[in-house]
Parts: structure tokens; sequence; C-alpha cells
């Protein structure tokens, strides 16, 4: 048995990779350890659930950088989801570029409250999200997430088959995509073909309102209309990819962060605080920009952490 304070950033990087990268518990990380080195390294418990707030501790000056490099990006990611913690719901914020930047933050608020202190809050540049109205108060402009959009009116489709506007909007979003893909991304915007995909926008919407009120939405299944309603209040933010194209046209790289914290939720079922939430957030937020770093060991440089 060697004591705790005792072992090395190398000891530390192993079993703080294991429970907060591999999504290991705690009691499997150190009986794996343990049997590892033929039972010479047993950790206690109560040293492995602290490694997350050390290792918070000992990168903060890192995550403000990157909070800096973030704010001062053209275009960024947003979006949060569900959180628990001591039978109570918090929430994880994500803010990320399309380099692959990215900070995770946990908040006990969602709305604005929960903005306050992550890079939205400040951001001055182009927004992408899901169709959450919270983000609509910040950044300059705002770019919806179209795989969104897709679902949804595919999800109309199906619920609603004798209306046509759902299947025209399908068929022209997936068009207009292809097209934006199609364009080299430095490419001045086509005004013409701009204006055509837009007239025809605004043809199917003036066809969903006719179809809405020839027959009423069923009081079963309200989401078709709500998504026409919301694709014509705020047609500018569908459609701003169009104009710049430097804009994603989905949110899937904030949706695939938030995979990440969600299989960790999903092995510790509810975590006992706060802190632990926030520590986990600090922690992956560091654990993105080393893996941005092309050829970078995650063991080594996690180990160099802890041992500075």
């Amino acid at each position: 048995m060697v004591d705790d304070v005792n072992y090395g950033g190398s000891v530390k990087a192993f079993l703080y990779l294991l429970n907060n990268d591999c999504d290991t518990s705690i009691d499997k990380s150190r009986k794996f350890l343990s049997e590892l080195t033929n039972g010479k390294l047993n950790i206690s418990k109560g040293m492995i659930s602290r490694l997350g707030h050390e290792f918070a501790i000992k990168t903060e000056d890192e995550r403000k950088k990157t909070f800096k490099d973030i704010l001062l990006t053209p275009v960024m990611h947003t979006d949060c989801t569900n959180a628990r913690y001591n039978g109570k719901s918090a929430y994880v914020f994500i803010c990320a570029d399309p380099q692959g930047n990215a900070l995770y933050f946990a908040r006990e608020h969602k709305g604005l409250e929960g903005v306050k202190g992550t890079v939205t809050e400040d951001y001055q540049g182009t927004l992408v999200h899901d169709h959450e109205l919270t983000f609509f108060n910040f950044g300059s402009e705002h770019q919806e997430c179209l795989a969104h959009v897709l679902r949804y009116l595919k999800d109309s489709m199906e619920n609603e088959p004798d209306r046509t506007w759902n299947q025209e909007m399908h068929a022209l979003v997936t068009e207009m995509i292809h097209y934006r893909n199609e364009t080299a991304i430095h490419a001045e915007p086509d005004l013409s073909q701009i204006s055509a995909f837009e007239a025809r926008y605004d043809e199917i919407l003036k066809r969903a309102t006719d179809e809405y009120e020839y027959v009423l939405p069923s009081k079963y299944y309200r989401d078709g209309y709500n998504l026409y309603r919301r694709m014509e209040k705020f047609k500018e933010a569908h459609l701003r990819f169009l104009y710049d194209y430097t804009i994603p046209t989905t949110n899937n790289a904030a949706e695939r962060y938030l995979r990440n914290y969600k299989r960790k939720q999903k092995q510790a079922i509810s975590f006992r605080s706060f802190t632990s939430i926030e520590d986990l957030c600090n922690g992956k937020s560091v654990l993105i920009k080393i893996r941005n770093n092309d050829g970078a060991n995650v063991f080594q440089e996690v180990a160099q952490r802890f041992d500075s």
C-alpha cells in the first residue's frame, strides 16, 4: 500500500482517464489498477473522486485561453442538455467553434440564467443552434440546425400524410444543403440562385398556410403546424448558410460533444454534487483541446498536467 499523496502523474492520469474519459466507475477503475499491479497499488475511492477537481484546478488557465479563442471565432455552435446530481436537475452547456475547440459549462439553471458565464453570453458572431429561443438573445446572427428541421419535416410527413407543404419543404431544404456542400467555401454567394431558393421557400410556406386554414391541425399532433410557423417567423435563421458558406448547416458539432457528456451521465446515473459535474465539464474541455493537437499522447499530456 502506498500513501495517496505520493502517487505521481502517471497513476493519476491512468485513473482519471479511466473514470472520466472511458466512463468506468470508480470501483472498477481502482480494482483494475490493483489487479494490474498484483495488489501493489490499492487506491482509495476518495483519492480517485478528487482527481477531477485536481485536474480542473491545474488546467484553469488553459480553459481561460480557449474561452478567449472561441469568443473571437466568427461562427460558434451552442447547445445544452439535462444533467442530474443528488436527485436534483442541472444542465450542461456546450460552446464550440468549427475548428474543434470546445468548452463545457455546468449550470444549475437553464435559459438566460444558464447562459451567464458561458462564451455565448458575450459572443458577437453567428450562433448555430437548435431552436432554443434563449440563444436568440445572443450573437449577431443565427443559423438553425437543418438536420433537426429535416427530421421534424419527416415526422410531419409521417403524421400528416395528406399535406404537401412538408414534402416540398423537405425536398427544398435537402436541395439547398446539397447546393451549399458543392460550392467552394470561399466562393461569392450566387444571389440569383439564393433569390430563387427564397422564392420557393416562401411559396411552400404560403401553401402551408392554405393547407392549415383548409384543414386545421389536429389537437393530437401540432408539431407540423408549429414547425411551419417557426420556419415562417425565423426564415433568416433557416437560410443564413446560403449567404455565408463558412456557416455550418447543422449543429452536429455541439451535439457530438454533448453525447460525450451523456455517456458519462448514463454511467454515473446521478452525480453526488454539482461540483462533480463542474469538474467533469472542466476536464472534458481540456481533453478536447489535447485531442485537437494531432499526434498528441493523451495519457502523457494528462500526466504532465497532474505533475505540474
